[in-house]
């Protein structure tokens, strides 16, 4: 079973960038046909997907976020990370890393880390 766990800074200040990473454990990041997403849900709203990096390393992203956010991986680790740049208080949330897959010309995600509770306050 796909198994993923985000890690990263609970506490981080207005304008600097957050990092967070996802270690994917029981399937491999490049396995065919799958992507790997990060997901937020701020206080009182719905979930926010944010970007993804498919299994070829190609990368997908929220055009809400203008351009603050990045996707990386390491496959030697089998692990992807979000950086999200010039936070302020309003990216407060809980962020979620899951895999995803394609049926038809809609994505699902079938597997979800716990998420981390992120704070952007100084």
């Amino acid at each position: 079973q796909v198994q993923l766990q985000e890690s990263g800074p609970g506490l981080v200040k207005p304008s600097q960038t957050l990092s967070l990473t996802c270690i994917v454990s029981g399937g491999s990041i490049t396995t065919t046909s799958y992507g790997w997403s990060w997901i937020r849900q701020s206080p009182g709203k719905g979930l926010e997907w944010m970007g993804a990096i498919t299994y070829s390393g190609i990368t997908y992203y929220s055009p809400s976020l203008k351009s603050r956010n990045s996707i990386s991986r390491d496959t030697s680790k089998n692990q992807f990370t979000l950086q999200l740049s010039s936070v302020t208080p309003e990216d407060t949330a809980v962020y979620y890393c899951a895999r995803e897959f394609a049926q038809g010309s809609e994505w699902y995600d079938d597997y979800w880390g716990q998420g981390t509770q992120v704070t952007v306050s100084s």
